[in-house]
């Protein structure tokens, strides 16, 4: 059976429609969404099946896996990330934006994603698909961008290009408009030193 294709404003998303997406995803869906950057794909970071299958989907070991946590506000990261008072001064002052934070991860972590990695990313994109689903569920979804084969266009912007790939793969894409092909920022917090380690679409100067 294919995936549904489910259209969503990124202002004001139908909430009967994110509920729809939400028990999807409590039921163990693998989902495409837009971001602020870029298009995402992820699942309830409580599901360990599923991350498998995101991790098999984006051909990666679960136990190597580099997900990132969308969170939709910072008021929960101290059950995923280790933050000092500065780090955490920093991201209220850039989030929700086009950013991606490296932390220490808590000792939660590893056991949700069955990784023996020691950081953990934490995003909270300036879009409301996504911090809607993060919202409903209840608890941060994974995420891993979308991207393409072609030489040129490194990620996918057009959702009925996304669904025609991926549409034999996951559960839902969710068509919130064209995305950017631009990804996240990432700055590295886990010192207070900050690092780019890649710079994208949001400005970063220390």
């Amino acid at each position: 059976m294919g995936a549904e294709f489910i259209k969503l404003y990124p202002k004001n998303p139908d909430l009967r429609r994110i509920e729809y997406v939400v028990s999807a995803l409590r039921d163990g869906a693998v989902v495409i969404y837009p971001t602020d950057t870029i298009y995402g794909m992820g699942c309830d970071i409580h599901n360990a099946r599923s991350v498998e299958r995101v991790a098999r989907i984006k051909g990666i070991k679960p136990t190597k896996n580099d997900f990132s946590f969308i969170c939709y506000d910072l008021s929960h990261i101290a059950d995923y990330a280790r933050v000092s008072n500065q780090a955490f001064k920093l991201m209220k002052s850039l989030l929700p934006g086009p950013y991606t934070f490296i932390l220490q991860a808590t000792n939660s972590v590893p056991k949700l994603l069955n990784t023996n990695k020691k950081t953990v990313g934490i995003r909270v994109p300036d879009n409301d698909i996504p911090r809607q689903l993060v919202h409903e569920l209840g608890h941060p979804i994974i995420t891993t961008s979308i991207r393409d084969e072609d030489e040129i266009i490194e990620y996918s912007t057009d959702p009925e290009l996304i669904f025609e790939k991926f549409q034999h793969q996951v559960d839902i894409v969710i068509d919130g408009g064209y995305g950017g092909n631009v990804p996240s920022t990432i700055i590295d917090a886990t010192d207070d030193t900050f690092t780019v380690v890649r710079q994208g679409l949001g400005e970063f100067v220390l």
